[in-house]
């Protein structure tokens, strides 16, 4: 077998270990391979070791894999921070959006997606380290967004993502998964239209273990299946 494929198989059981340990089930909890910069032939790789879901930042990069069959009997979302002027490339061409953080996104989103005669599943992302930086809502900014969401009729939020700060000790960002889970049950006890608050992503590869212990049920791991990314 290839390192990915044993990396694969390795992260799968890390997953699955630390749902059990979080008191759920393995199968309650989603993990998604970050395939940026990795080829049809990584992807399948790791779709043979058994992961089932897969995610592009880029609109072009899940173009062209899309039009390789690289994701072939796998869902896929999209993850990156999506420009307007891309959206034709992942609206309706994933499942899910995982970065949807301002009324005009969503609204564009939900645009395109009536064009299409769809509604495209969304989560709003969410700054939770307030980081100037990085794309992503503050939390104070959800009322609004969700308040927007019911009024949008391509569009249906599915849940909340965040990516906090890159801590040298990942164990730090126990404190915003835990602000992120409150956040989400508090939501999910209102009622919204077009929202249904299913899926809490958040966890990366140095830190999906204690995401997962704090409530997510979706997880993205790139380095820790393909290895480090090599940037030009």
């Amino acid at each position: 077998m290839s390192e990915i494929y044993d990396n694969a198989r390795r992260v799968l059981d890390m997953a699955a270990d630390a749902a059990i340990r979080s008191g759920r089930a393995a199968e309650d909890v989603m993990v998604l391979a970050a395939s940026k910069m990795n080829g049809r032939e990584n992807i399948r790789e790791a779709y043979r070791a058994g992961f089932r879901l897969f995610g592009e930042n880029r609109a072009q990069e899940l173009r062209d894999k899309l039009a390789e069959n690289a994701y072939e009997g796998a869902e896929v979302h999209f993850i990156g921070h999506l420009q307007k002027n891309k959206l034709k490339y992942a609206v309706g061409a994933v499942s899910l959006i995982q970065s949807a953080d301002s009324v005009e996104l969503m609204s564009a989103i939900s645009e395109r997606a009536k064009l299409l005669g769809i509604r495209q599943d969304i989560l709003i992302e969410v700054n939770a380290g307030r980081e100037p930086q990085k794309s992503g809502a503050l939390p104070e900014a959800l009322p609004e967004l969700l308040e927007f969401a019911a009024e949008c009729g391509g569009l249906r939020v599915a849940g909340l993502m965040t990516i906090p700060p890159n801590e040298a000790d990942p164990e730090k960002n126990i404190r915003y998964f835990e602000k992120m889970a409150k956040l989400f049950v508090d939501i999910k006890g209102k009622k919204y239209d077009n929202v249904t608050m299913n899926i809490l992503s958040m966890g990366m590869s140095r830190d999906f273990e204690a995401a997962i212990a704090c409530g997510a049920n979706l997880v993205r791991v790139g380095s820790l299946v393909f290895g480090e990314r090599q940037y030009r």
